[in-house]
């Protein structure tokens, strides 16, 4: 979870193993394995964290590790086994927080101004609970449509359902006078709360008052009246959705020539609403398709520079999703090495050169300038690099059969990461 981008559960939230905290401390976890914690604060370095950490009798290191390998529901089973707490006992801790009101006049102070500033007139805001869910809200609850894109249609991060993570993003921008161009309540958004059976008004409600994808996800499935088959049936549906009319089938192609001209291959309309997204921003955006291939050429006729390129773009953007840039990468690594640059000054570059024939300009002024014929050697040596002992042929074994099982062929690195793009987004776009 990146909390960046959104505040954890609520303290009050009671959802794993009916104790206080629990659920926030999860979020908090995953993010600090992630190294998406922003400036929320996690295990011994939150007070909160700390009482719910020492009262289970479980370490925060211990926390972490099983919040990363376990879903809710399995790790709810987890905690249950790695602490001898009664029911009675856990009814008592929350009754206990759940009232605590801040312990000083300071405290109260500042509570007050807070409610003053940001919630006027609620007078049901006086625990020190009540007051971390107002910092949370004010902190998340408006995003900006004017800076940046909302998510991609193929995001299921709230319920499963394609779509309504992007239309939370614009109910919010919209509530906010912070739209832009978009449109909330568009035709494909009315098709999603048609299908779901609640207003658009009612969804806006609910995404402005719950900026966290998680209690969002449980104020839709407490509405839904359609089942988990039927929800994957209408992804489905609603991805694959192309022009349907000769009137829609204009402004399309209008729009795809606008923003990806020549490119014959995209048919759906949330195909071309990432594409129109990338565009308006200029950004290359890995949550929503994978960088070009570590075989790709297309950037001075060097293997991985164009991915380089693409992750680099991504890093600067804050979208680099699931990859890894730089250091971080061993093959990023390697070819960072042999161009002379280190991750962070590339970085500059890309922030100087708008182009790939910049990029390679500036490259080769800066000392990268080889002949053809050693490119070629260059990118045969990358092209053939596999595992080199038997303790890393069995990783390299493991990561191909989690992703296809059948695949004896892969060999090599660059085969490993082009097999994981396409499997990776093709999951994505699978709606199931």
């Amino acid at each position: 979870m990146d909390l960046t981008r959104q505040p954890p559960r609520r303290p009050s939230n009671l959802t794993l193993c009916g104790l206080v905290t629990l659920a926030r401390m999860t979020d908090k976890a995953r993010a600090h394995n992630d190294e998406t914690l922003g400036e929320f604060l996690y295990g011994t370095n939150s007070g909160m964290d700390k009482r719910v950490l020492d009262f289970l009798d479980i370490s925060a290191e211990d926390f972490a590790d099983a919040a990363g390998r376990y879903a809710d529901g399995e790790l709810g089973q987890w905690v249950q086994k790695a602490t001898d707490r009664t029911e009675e006992e856990l009814k008592a801790f929350n009754t206990l927080h759940l009232q605590r009101e801040p312990v000083d006049e300071a405290g109260k102070k500042r509570l007050r101004e807070r409610v003053e500033k940001h919630a006027p007139g609620r007078s049901d805001i006086t625990t020190v609970f009540k007051s971390i869910e107002l910092d949370d809200w004010v902190s998340f609850w408006k995003v900006d449509c004017t800076k940046r894109a909302p998510r991609s249609p193929y995001c299921r991060n709230v319920a499963g359902v394609y779509g309504l993570a992007r239309m939370a993003d614009k109910a919010r921008a919209d509530r906010a006078g912070l739209l832009g161009e978009y449109i909330y309540n568009c035709p494909i958004d009315q098709a999603i709360t048609a299908f779901l059976g609640f207003s658009a008004e009612d969804f806006q409600e609910a995404a402005c008052a719950n900026p966290n994808d998680l209690e969002l996800s449980e104020w839709v499935r407490e509405r839904l009246s359609v089942s988990a088959g039927e929800i994957a049936a209408f992804n489905y549906r609603i991805s694959n959705r192309g022009p349907e009319s000769d009137s829609e089938r204009a402004a399309f192609e209008k729009a795809l020539e606008r923003v990806a001209p020549g490119r014959t291959d995209v048919t759906a309309w949330f195909d071309l609403l990432n594409l129109d997204d990338e565009h308006s921003y200029h950004t290359v955006d890995l949550t929503r398709h994978p960088p070009r291939s570590p075989f790709d050429t297309s950037a001075g006729g060097l293997v991985h520079l164009g991915r380089l390129i693409d992750k680099g773009r991504a890093m600067l953007g804050d979208t680099l999703g699931g990859y890894f840039y730089g250091d971080d990468s061993g093959a990023d690594r390697v070819l960072l090495q042999m161009l002379g640059v280190s991750g962070e000054s590339f970085l500059d570059v890309l922030r100087e050169c708008p182009t790939d024939e910049d990029v390679v300009t500036w490259l080769k002024k800066n000392g990268f300038d080889k002949p053809e014929v050693e490119i070629a050697e260059i990118n045969k040596q990358a092209m053939q690099s596999g595992p080199r002992n038997d303790r890393q042929w069995a990783w390299f074994r493991g990561q191909v059969a989690k992703l296809d099982v059948g695949r004896n062929d892969i060999e090599t690195f660059f085969a490993l990461m082009h097999l994981d793009d396409q499997v990776g987004f093709a999951a994505q776009k699978a709606g199931v």
